[in-house]
């Protein structure tokens, strides 16, 4: 198998393929399948997941119990991925424009996202999180993610990633480069991006683990085609000094199971004061509002409008029901986001709004909707 992915991401890419009638696309992403990652599909001619059906789109709709999966849709992007033959049949052979994703995480793979992207260069402590810079340092030249991560790498005496030739490394149309290494095994590493002020690795290097994606080298966009560059097609396994690093820049989740984590004092007040906090409508809403105020842990790509959505949709469940009041959900709603989202009340407040209104037209009961 390892033969194959070349063939597809060459100059003559899909030459086999095409002689046996098999879509592009099909052998891609039935080439991934068998190297055991869960592949979804991408928009034709776009880096982004393909579009769910209108039912998806509709205010308040969350991936939580969505039935388009079990009916044979992609849906919610990376939360779709299977490794089902039958269903990677269904869709890339109905649908042959489409692109392939890879789940990250299930697929046990870390990728550094390296950007060359024209932005201006932040305060030098922003750099490399966690490591100071002194003022005495020419800074002279440093533009973007390739040169983060390589000074990042001499400090640590070794290879950057960007010149790993270890490993799969894959061009993409921006002109940044994607390096995919395997995660150790029992090691779930988390995603980041490098513009995040708390978990980054480092200026313009994201990181792709779980909860995140990443475009199969082959795939071509509207921009330009995704080029491995190098020989190697396979991933190595992931550097033990940037491991570290990861580890270091709060990465890996804790092997431990996860503990419950608390909802903002006053989000739970505002429950508690309408008197749905002590009953069930408020242990119902408690654990969504925990999830929403843990996104201030994670600036962007934390999913906090798909999470604020789902909590204000459940509260406006719950409000029709009769188990919380209208000034309780939209206290507790925004003071969990203000939480996470400090000073975004129009963006916050819009979401808020229109879930609030979606779930009053359908009662919730603790036990289920009527």
């Amino acid at each position: 198998m390892a033969s194959d992915l070349p063939s597809l991401c060459s100059d003559s890419r899909g030459s086999e393929a095409q002689r046996s009638g098999v879509p592009r696309s099909l052998a891609t992403a039935r080439w991934c399948a068998g190297r055991g990652w869960p592949v979804h599909p991408l928009a034709p001619g776009r880096k982004t997941p393909a579009g769910n059906c209108a039912f998806c789109r509709e205010p308040g709709h969350t991936y939580v119990g969505c039935g388009c999966f079990a009916a044979g849709r992609w849906c919610h992007g990376f939360r779709a991925a299977t490794r089902d033959p039958a269903r990677i049949a269904q869709w890339w052979g109905a649908h042959p424009g489409l692109g392939v994703g890879v789940s990250c995480g299930p697929a046990g793979l870390v990728i550094i996202d390296i950007d060359a992207h024209e932005r201006q260069l932040p305060d030098r402590n922003r750099l490399l999180p966690g490591i100071g810079i002194p003022d005495r340092v020419d800074l002279t030249g440093l533009a973007d993610g390739f040169h983060t991560i390589g000074l990042l790498a001499a400090l640590r005496d070794a290879t950057s990633p960007a010149d790993d030739e270890t490993t799969l490394r894959v061009r993409t149309p921006s002109g940044g480069l994607h390096v995919w290494y395997r995660a150790h095994h029992g090691h779930r590493w988390q995603c980041s991006t490098g513009s995040s002020g708390s978990r980054a690795l480092a200026w313009q290097v994201d990181v792709r683990a779980y909860g995140g994606y990443i475009v199969v080298p082959g795939t071509s966009t509207e921009a330009g085609t995704y080029e491995p560059v190098g020989a190697v097609r396979e991933p190595a396994l992931l550097p033990t000094w940037l491991a570290h690093e990861l580890e270091r820049t709060g990465h890996l989740t804790p092997a431990s199971a996860p503990v419950p984590r608390p909802v903002p004092p006053r989000a739970r007040q505002a429950v508690v004061a309408a008197g749905g906090g002590r009953g069930a409508g408020g242990r119902a809403l408690a654990p969504l509002l925990a999830e929403v105020a843990e996104c201030a842990v994670v600036p962007q790509g934390a999913a906090f409008s798909e999470k604020l959505n789902r909590a204000a949709y459940t509260a406006g469940g719950l409000v029709a029901a009769g188990h919380l009041s209208q000034d309780a959900a939209e206290r507790a709603l925004t003071e969990a986001a203000e939480h996470a989202r400090p000073g975004q009340e129009r963006r916050y407040g819009a979401i808020i709004r229109s879930g609030l209104g979606a779930g009053r037209s359908r009662p919730l009961s603790p036990g289920g909707r009527s």
